[in-house]
């Protein structure tokens, strides 16, 4: 693969009030995908523009040192490229996914996610264990990150068919304030 021409991508980590940018050269956008984890390729061509003479620091995709916050994403990634699952919801453009979130002081609740191929959701069913069922989309969230990370091995162990999802959607009540 090294034989190949590189070019620059602009790459972003999206932390949600946030997010780190850089110029990645690599031979294509999977390539980028694959060797950072929770990034993605921007290619909206106003934010490529405006970029451009922001001073992103530029690095080599082959390089051996990667930027402080890089450096990071890609040692994450190198732990998942040999798991199972790694990759494998990948480049889809849609995915379903149900995750469960029980953290300590918080209600446990099982979020069933629409999620598009950056890994930001479109639309989310929050079902608590009393049985409700709340439905919510961007139009209600402030801020949508990336909730996911479509390379992660872990990930195809939620995937949940679009029919279920589909079936709690169309039972849940939306709650604008969710």
């Amino acid at each position: 693969m090294t034989g190949r021409f590189k070019r620059p991508f602009l790459v972003l980590h999206d932390y949600g009030m946030g997010g780190s940018w850089w110029w990645v050269r690599a031979r294509s956008e999977r390539e980028v995908l694959e060797t950072f984890a929770w990034v993605e390729v921007v290619t909206d061509p106003d934010t490529v523009a405006r970029s451009q003479d922001e001073g992103s620091e530029q690095v080599d995709i082959d390089g051996p040192r990667m930027p402080p916050g890089l450096d990071d994403l890609r040692a994450e990634r190198d732990a998942q490229r040999e798991c199972e699952g790694f990759g494998a919801l990948a480049e889809r453009d849609v995915v379903f996914l149900q995750r469960r979130w029980d953290e300590e002081g918080d209600e446990p609740v099982v979020y069933l996610m629409e999620v598009g191929s950056d890994g930001r959701r479109i639309r989310q069913v929050e079902l608590a264990e009393d049985g409700t069922a709340v439905r919510s989309g961007p139009e209600d969230w402030p801020f949508n990150p990336p909730v996911v990370d479509l390379f992660a091995p872990l990930l195809s162990r939620q995937e949940i068919s679009r029919s279920r999802f589909e079936e709690h959607w169309a039972t849940a009540r939306h709650d604008a304030g969710s």
